[in-house]
């Protein structure tokens, strides 16, 4: 086998004669290895142990680097023509014409193997700021590039926060944590896991719909993919543009249906950068092998088209056939890039196209879509959560939900589900301890369709009836029953009376205290949750839950909300975040290698978190846990989505570790400095910087 040394001559003298040029300027091989600028000109990436032999800056020979650069223009003046005097002053000539260059004369911007030096500091995946040791400022060329002291990760944390709280202006607060994860990645995610009930609401709900408002005008850097109609036939190579090539985990939106704020266009990819962020700090997912993307096929918003500082499109939005073929391209770039397994999650497209596209990709792809099933696993995990506290079972309930898009019949879909199997478990055992042992009261098996007639919607036009079955949309269908026209929420509730009154209508207020009394006026303990976002979308604050029901109400919302105290009695305000799902989801489907996602590990994933409430949350109405848990809760509910996938004959990875959750503890990221060795060989230093 040849050695390196002798491989690398060949192969570069092999390509300048293919450029129709001979050599003659490489006096031998050591001055073809010191030339390293035209080995990257004209060679694919050597790897890691080029430095290994001997390709430091003490052996460069620039009049022959020069010399061979030259040899590679076909004409013209190149920028290694321009005279390279010393400055005014006797600074350093610019070698390398970048400077000099004007904006038709090319020059190469020079990159490098292992990074040291301000390419360290400038990188945020490797960078550590003042945290670098002295042996690592050494090492790596960083003396008199950072200021002599050397502070610990702990203190960078409390520094960082110390100055997120002096902004009064909570946008303010979300440009300095974006900023700090594009500049230190490690410490981004130490600051944000530490205190995360702090800093979550402003890294993701409700901050950061006012942040994809205004994305345009506080944008900086790209971070993530940005695939256009302009890009149709070349998505594969927009994938392979982006430079971590072993890609675990995608988020995707359109940005037709950001949060509660309707379209955003590409404004919206603060969505997939904020719930990949999540998926690191909550589920250990590690943030290189994650990959946020925004589909830009244009926006329907002419405040966005009128804005000068809008980054996307400037066109109406394209639907139809183009829009499904750019979607179709991307799907089946996606596993062509990146293989069978990689997690692909919808997020905030419109309603007719979630369900639709999760339809046709469900088999193919493993895929999910949050605002369907993630909220429809996080909202049942909250509801078997207070059965304790309110008795019986979900089959002794009957639901109303205000709102029936994605959220609202994705929630209502999995209840059904969940309702179907409990009904065979007879007897059932839900909890024993404060508030009793509770079994199941109802003998025999329940189907879906029976399990739906105790579910309604109530939408835009009123409750959802069969006399409206021929105008409704196909996911509203199954929940169309016999019932006399209801036009508003009021009168539905009157007519039906239900126990659980789930919002998700995305319309602030909707929970009006008439609503409220009336709700409370027949049902002991009734379940509201107003389940839209941010907040002032929810349909109904806490305090207002608590007063007009006095006091009786189980409360829940989707935006966070300070504890409330009625009548001396203060409750804890769970959170039916999303955020208690998919993290745990990614974490089960990579740790399994799982190839597609079965409704059942959705249920799997809400009884995992159900699990998590113990009798002291229920003593406080809390039907989730505190944030500052949520780790250790991914990792329950990673093991269960992973023992499940096993279970259903979806996992890859084998075999079966014997104890899921101490494994899916193992593979959690870790945001904690490394220590960065010596050398890459035995004997081999770290290069100096290119000038």
């Amino acid at each position: 086998m040849p050695s390196p040394r002798n491989f690398f001559w060949s192969h570069a003298t092999h390509l300048l004669r293919r450029c129709g040029r001979q050599p003659d300027g490489v006096s031998s091989q050591r001055s073809l290895y010191s030339a390293a600028p035209i080995a990257d000109l004209i060679a694919p990436p050597l790897g890691a142990n080029f430095w290994g032999i001997g390709c430091s800056r003490r052996h460069r020979n620039l009049p022959a680097m020069e010399n061979q650069v030259k040899g590679m223009m076909s004409g013209g003046l190149d920028v290694s023509d321009l005279k390279n005097a010393n400055t005014v002053g006797g600074g350093v000539g610019d070698t390398f014409g970048e400077d000099a260059a004007t904006e038709e004369q090319p020059f190469t911007p020079w990159a490098r193997i292992v990074a040291s030096g301000l390419e360290l500091l400038r990188d945020p995946r490797y960078n550590k700021g003042l945290a670098f040791t002295e042996v690592e400022r050494d090492r790596h060329y960083l003396r008199g590039l950072l200021p002599p002291t050397v502070i610990s990760q702990e203190l960078q944390v409390e520094r960082i926060l110390e100055n997120v709280r002096s902004y009064q202006n909570p946008l303010e607060k979300y440009i300095a944590l974006m900023d700090l994860q594009e500049r230190n990645e490690r410490l981004f995610y130490k600051v944000l896991i530490d205190h995360v009930e702090e800093l979550l609401p402003i890294v993701y709900t409700p901050v950061v719909g006012e942040a994809c408002q205004k994305y345009g005008n506080i944008f900086r850097r790209p971070h993530g993919l940005y695939i256009s109609l302009k890009d149709r036939g070349h998505v594969l190579e927009l994938l392979k543009n982006w430079p971590e090539k072993n890609v675990e985990v995608i988020v995707v939106t359109d940005g037709e249906r950001i949060l509660g704020l309707g379209d955003l266009g590409l404004n919206g990819m603060g969505i997939p950068i904020g719930k990949l962020a999540l998926y690191t700090a909550l589920g250990g997912v590690r943030p290189s092998s994650t990959l946020p993307i925004a589909i830009d096929v244009g926006t329907n918003n002419e405040a966005l088209l009128k804005n000068p500082f809008y980054i996307g499109l400037r066109q109406r939005r394209t639907t139809g056939q183009e829009y499904d073929e750019l979607l179709h391209e991307f799907m089946i770039a996606c596993k062509q890039a990146y293989g069978e397994k990689v997690l692909i999650q919808f997020e905030d497209f419109a309603n007719h196209n979630a369900f639709r596209l999760l339809q046709k990709y469900a088999t193919t792809h493993l895929v999910f879509n949050d605002d369907i099933q993630g909220t429809a696993a996080v909202a049942l995990a909250g509801l078997v959560a207070a059965l304790p506290i309110t008795g019986g079972t979900l089959a002794d309930h009957k639901f109303l939900f205000l709102g029936a898009g994605e959220a609202g019949t994705g929630i209502a879909e999995i209840i059904a589900l969940e309702v179907s199997k409990q009904a065979i478990r007879i007897p059932m055992k839900i909890r024993s301890g404060l508030y009793g042992t509770l079994c199941c009261s109802h003998q025999g098996k329940i189907t879906v369709e029976e399990a739906r007639k105790a579910i309604h919607l109530v939408d835009s036009k009123g409750l959802v009836t069969k006399s409206r079955y021929e105008s409704l949309q196909e996911h509203k269908r199954p929940y169309a029953h016999e019932h006399p026209p209801a036009h508003d929420l009021l009168s539905a509730v009157k007519v039906l009376k239900p126990t659980v009154l789930i919002g998700t209508s995305g319309k602030g207020g909707t929970f009006t205290k008439e609503v409220l009394e009336e709700v409370s006026s027949y049902q002991d303990k009734p379940i509201i949750m107003a389940l839209s976002n941010p907040t002032s979308q929810s349909e109904c604050t806490a305090e207002e839950a608590y007063k007009y029901t006095k006091g009786k109400c189980i409360f829940a919302s989707g935006s966070p909300f300070s504890p409330v105290t009625y009548e001396g009695k203060t409750y804890v305000i769970g959170q039916s975040n999303n955020c208690y799902i998919f993290p745990g989801m990614g974490l089960g489907c990579t740790i399994s290698g799982a190839i597609r996602v079965h409704d059942d590990m959705f249920l799997a994933a809400a009884e995992a978190l159900a699990k998590q409430i113990n009798e002291e949350h229920l003593a406080k109405n809390q039907l989730y846990p505190a944030f500052n848990e949520i780790r250790e809760i991914s990792a329950h509910i990673g093991a269960a989505v992973a023992a499940k996938a096993y279970e259903l004959g979806l996992a890859t990875k084998l075999p079966q570790p014997k104890d899921l959750f101490a494994y899916a503890k193992s593979c959690m990221y870790s945001p904690n400095y490394r220590q960065y060795r010596k050398s890459l060989l035995p004997g081999a230093t770290v290069p100096r910087p290119r000038l």
